[in-house]
């Protein structure tokens, strides 16, 4: 559990990157993300110009939110070279987008991603993000036990398979939808819009 004195550090980093977000804007419009969407995940640009963020330089900040504020940061990488996410020293795997648990809705959708999560929850579907098909832990089964309907969205590929079935032995209500051979939640929604990853998840 943060301290306060962390919780406000955080918010001053978060406030920080956000305020930068438009060095990503190229970025995230390629990947059909709204300046809307960008703006509610707090999504921002770390430009490496303030001495604890040297780590993760010319990277996408992602914030894990709560309603009492942010938690966490990952950090994606913008180019192929160096390790896809990077996490801060002492992070904990969590649920990306919480905020979601708390809309009236009967379905819940899973990602294996949080850029996944982001295109999901834009298109209207109630939407939390595990960070990694590799990451699923034990207890974020008690947080969907009262949907009706758990509907986990896998990455076209071996790893977005069993990331499904984790989930599938975990959640008695869940079924495994899989994009296409090669393609995820945001390769589907680029590609056909809203229109093409809701007839997608149609279950």
């Amino acid at each position: 559990m943060l301290t306060d004195a962390a919780r406000k550090l955080l918010e001053q980093t978060v406030a920080r990157y956000e305020g930068a977000v438009t060095e990503v804007a190229p970025y995230l419009a390629a990947r059909g993300l709204t300046q809307d969407a960008a703006q509610q995940f707090r999504l921002g640009y770390v430009k490496g110009d303030h001495p604890a963020d040297s780590d993760y330089a010319g990277r996408l900040a992602v914030p894990y939110l709560t309603p009492a504020g942010p938690v966490d940061v990952r950090y994606r990488a913008l180019t192929p070279d160096g390790p896809k996410y990077l996490s801060r020293p002492g992070s904990k795997t969590r649920l990306f987008n919480v905020s979601d648990l708390l809309k009236e809705s009967t379905v819940l959708y899973v990602t294996e991603g949080e850029l996944d999560c982001v295109t999901a929850s834009m298109c209207g579907l109630p939407t939390v993000g595990v960070p990694g098909a590799n990451n699923w832990q034990a207890h974020f089964r008690l947080l969907m036990a009262d949907y009706s309907k758990v509907i986990v969205l896998c990455d076209g590929d071996e790893a977005g398979r069993q990331f499904g079935k984790t989930v599938c032995k975990e959640v008695d209500t869940a079924l495994a939808v899989s994009m296409p051979p090669g393609m995820d939640v945001n390769d589907v929604f680029v590609a056909g819009g809203r229109d093409a990853l809701l007839e997608m998840v149609d279950v």
